[in-house]
């Protein structure tokens, strides 16, 4: 790291000293009265909204820096009333709020044209429409180039008075025109990924940043403009500048701001993308020690292990990325749910894990979550009518599809807001005169799954004791879960601790995991939402390990009442296992590509498992051979229990403490203490 870095990093990042800059804030419904009183639509409001922000942005330019924009306004406000609000509420279904959110834009689609090409596109549009609602719709984009232009043109002229002529240079190129070189084309992305922002629009993903910025990147080193040490010096001022305002950004937590950046994979002709701006990104972010951007990466057969080497040294410094994704279990899947080869080909990840398509899709990928635990626990009262295990299993099944049944029904009448920018860069939306909200050409639906090793080791203990050894009497099993084990000890040790668990390698418990899986993919088969698209399967989930878990009684794993789940695709929490290629071999066998939404086996590895590159080296053997195994996710974790237990009592000294919380890297000195003792939990698994 050179010592500019380290200077910013410090400014930014440590020190925090650009927060002396940032205005007052808002009451968030203020602006919204006076739009409620000039009757505007509500894109005409998100338009006038985003004007709004940015001409009260305070204009900030340092004399060195060569990216720049920097957050003043601290509230962006809201469109509606709050009797606007609560009126649309009893109307529609709202997901999360109300926001365009968890879906990635393409960049380039702005960038490799300029605004001028684009504004061309536009009037050619209108030319095609006689629909005065479409008509409108199309002068509010060249509304938006306006305005992102004239916030464009304040930053250049700053920059000029403070004698800033990097950042000068670049406003005068961009965003008009295409970049010249690569700081120009970072710049522009700062600009739009800043005006997504400010547009009230959040988990804002980076998407396939190696390989649309590669060719500003390639052209520059061919032209002598930059080495690869002064590029590597650029990449992490503009990840730092990820770092800037994300303290701003929505999200359940410090850090859960969706800043997710893919690296690798397969071109859309078959071809390996890594490339060196990908291994740039890669050694930028293993410097900085930042959690953001959040490293993804894609892997498959051909994918180098020096690549996964590479990946395991950014584990062993406690960043909690890269993620990995499994190129052939996903883009199988995303072809056998419709999406064309060359889109599933380009995939991404959204906020977390859950996979997306860059530029055509308007998929909600969390619209809500199944509690597969919850369907064994409802199908409980009917266990001592039951005379087989296949009677209750069929039981659990039905209490399955009535879950799913009813997440379907809940998600018809989506609203959204409308969001101009980002329907700049998704497809159709010019040509069509219709903004984003209403949809692109995937409109699917994701559901994610939780509680799976639970309920898993649940049914193993019911077959094994209740009904092949008959040990436990059904109604001694319904009586203790009533009383949450509590004068049961006996019966408490013997199902937490001596039955079955997944992850260790057994069929005889892993063949129910498969049997859950496949009854949530076959509930979901076939049927449509509201949208015309499908409803997707996923083994994530999100911050429902907590609150799915808090929400249930005691299970037959021998699972306290109100107990939290194991977060994602992991074995339960008290669970022994044999060895890491165990449980890599337990989480690989179902079939995955049915339930490919997305959702990560989750591994807190300690971090004297890194203790040298040996070491080091076979952590990454163990992801290649997951995804050689057929896994389709993984996210590892290096933790040390102790440094986190002394991190609860004295903050203060681990404030870089990074610990990854269920699909995003978060500092674990800012983390509800929930969360922390969760993670802490997750590191006290046996191997």
């Amino acid at each position: 790291m050179t010592s500019y870095i380290a200077k910013l990093r410090q400014f930014y990042v440590e020190n925090k000293e650009h927060h002396t800059y940032r205005q007052s804030s808002v009451n968030p419904h203020s602006l919204a009265k006076e739009f409620e009183k000039r009757e505007l639509s509500d894109t005409e409001r998100a338009v006038e909204r985003l004007k709004w922000v940015l001409e009260k942005e305070k204009v900030v330019v340092f004399p060195n820096e060569k990216i720049a924009l920097l957050r003043t306004v601290p509230t962006i406000p809201e469109i509606y009333t709050e009797r606007e609000w609560s009126v649309i509420k009893r109307s529609y279904r709202i997901h999360e709020q109300g926001k365009v959110s968890n879906i990635c834009p393409s960049y380039s689609s702005l960038i490799d044209k300029g605004f001028n090409q684009v504004r061309l596109e536009i009037e050619e549009s209108l030319k095609t429409h006689r629909d005065a609602e479409k008509i409108a719709y199309l002068n509010i984009l060249l509304e938006t180039l306006d305005i992102m232009e004239a916030f464009a043109e304040r930053y250049r002229l700053a920059a000029i008075e403070v004698g800033n002529t990097t950042v000068a240079e670049s406003f005068a190129q961009i965003p008009q025109n295409r970049p010249q070189n690569f700081v120009q084309a970072l710049q522009f992305f700062r600009l739009i990924h800043f005006g997504l922002w400010a547009s009230f629009n959040y988990h804002n993903t980076i998407g396939r940043f190696d390989q649309f910025m590669f060719p500003y990147y390639e052209a520059d080193l061919a032209k002598g403009v930059l080495t690869r040490e002064s590029a590597l010096e650029l990449l992490q001022e503009f990840f730092i500048s990820f770092n800037k305002d994300s303290d701003l950004y929505p999200g359940m937590q410090q850090g859960d701001n969706g800043q997710s950046l893919m690296l690798g994979g397969l071109t859309t002709s078959g071809e390996d993308a890594f490339n060196d701006l990908s291994k740039l990104c890669m050694e930028a972010s293993l410097e900085l020690k930042l959690i953001d951007p959040k490293i993804n990466l894609r892997v498959h057969a051909g994918t180098p292990i020096e690549v996964l080497e590479l990946g395991s040294e950014m584990t062993k410094q406690g960043l909690g990325f890269p993620q990995y994704s499994n190129d052939e279990v996903v883009v199988n899947a995303l072809k056998k749910w419709g999406y064309r080869e060359e889109d599933a080909l380009n995939y991404v990840v959204a906020a977390c894990w859950e996979f997306i398509i860059p530029e055509v899709a308007m998929d909600i990928v969390n619209i809500d979550a199944l509690s597969f635990l919850k369907a064994v626990l409802e199908a409980l009262p009917c266990l001592t009518e039951c005379e087989t295990f296949d009677k209750f299993k069929e039981v659990v099944k039905s209490k399955l599809c009535r879950q799913t049944a009813e997440i379907c029904s809940n998600t018809n009448g989506v609203y959204m807001e409308p969001t101009p920018l980002m329907s700049l860069m998704m497809e159709g939306c010019i040509a069509k005169g219709q903004d984003i909200s209403l949809g692109a050409r995937y409109n699917n639906y994701g559901i994610h799954g939780t509680g799976l090793s639970s309920a898993t080791d649940s049914l193993a203990a019911i077959k094994k004791y209740v009904f092949e050894e008959q040990r436990v009497d059904k109604e001694t099993l319904l009586k203790a879960l009533e009383a949450d084990f509590v004068g049961y000890d006996e019966l408490y040790h013997l199902l937490r601790f001596e039955a079955p668990k997944m992850g260790n390698d057994d069929d005889y418990v892993d063949a129910l995991a498969g049997e859950l899986l496949d009854w949530f993919a076959d509930s979901l088969e076939g049927v449509s939402n509201d949208r015309g698209g499908i409803f997707r399967a996923g083994t994530g989930s999100a911050m429902y390990y907590l609150w799915h878990g808090n929400e249930l009684g005691a299970s037959p794993d021998g699972r306290h009442q109100g107990e939290e789940f194991a977060c994602n695709f992991s074995p339960s929490l008290h669970t022994h296992l044999k060895g890491p290629i165990s449980l890599i071999k337990s989480f690989s066998k179902g079939n995955l590509e049915r339930v490919a939404n997305g959702g990560p086996l989750t591994i807190e590895l300690d971090d004297s498992m890194f203790r040298n590159a040996e070491s080091t080296a076979k952590v990454a053997r163990l992801v290649k051979s997951y995804m050689d195994l057929g896994g389709m996710q993984m996210q590892l974790n290096g933790v040390n229990r102790e440094m986190m237990l002394d991190a609860q009592k004295h903050p203060d000294k681990y404030r870089n403490l990074i610990v990854r919380v269920w699909g995003w890297s978060g500092y674990f000195v800012e983390l509800d203490k929930a969360y922390q003792d969760h993670i802490i939990r997750r590191s006290e698994l046996d191997f």
